[in-house]
């Protein structure tokens, strides 16, 4: 069975380390240069999907706030979460906020990466949830990403899951992908450049 790419890069970093190197930053591509570009010149912010957490959904009978009944983070999630961090570090970028939903996955790679976050209901998982809650989220998150979108407004970080991406943006994500935001319109959301740290 042939190797992904993700998992082929993270086999290469694991032997780096045993060895006793240290595995380079990741390069600066055109992709990661116009993401930082876009984060230094505000008035956008920047959503992650929170990082490698194994499974699909919380298992029956999860609790937002007690994580044993939750899906965690993996130890590759745990170090996709710094290795996000230390993207940001290396840049020189430094968050205005971090905000993050209460799911313990959430709240983990926020802060692994950036230190601390802000636990924000609205950033929560829809699942479980009423359709009329999770329309009220969407609203909320819309009318602070309109607040985020003034231009030179220093960035925030909002750190969330794949269906609330999808409802805001409208586009898919993968685990630890970030998705650069700014308020198009008066509900319209536009996705400026994209964050894949491996």
């Amino acid at each position: 069975m042939m190797e992904s790419p993700s998992m082929a890069l993270r086999t290469r970093r694991r032997a780096f380390v045993a060895a006793g190197l240290t595995w380079p930053l990741w390069p600066a591509g055109a992709a990661d240069d116009e993401v930082a570009r876009l984060l230094r010149q505000g008035g956008a912010l920047i959503a992650l999907r929170h990082a490698l957490a194994p499974g699909t959904f919380d298992p029956p009978g999860f609790k937002p706030g007690v994580c044993s009944t939750q899906r965690n983070l993996s130890d590759d999630g745990r170090a996709q979460a710094r290795r996000i961090g230390e993207w940001f570090s290396a840049r020189g970028l430094k968050p205005a906020r971090v905000r993050s939903s209460p799911w313990c996955r959430c709240l983990d790679t926020a802060t692994l990466a950036f230190g601390n976050a802000e636990p924000w209901a609205a950033l929560g998982s829809p699942r479980g949830a009423t359709e009329s809650t999770n329309a009220e989220s969407i609203a909320e998150l819309r009318r602070a990403l309109a607040a985020a979108s003034v231009p030179g407004r220093p960035f925030e970080v909002w750190v969330t899951h794949m269906f609330v991406l999808a409802d805001l943006a409208g586009t898919n994500s993968s685990s630890g992908e970030g998705l650069v935001l700014r308020a198009d319109g008066a509900q319209g959301v536009k996705v400026l450049g994209r964050l894949q740290v491996a």
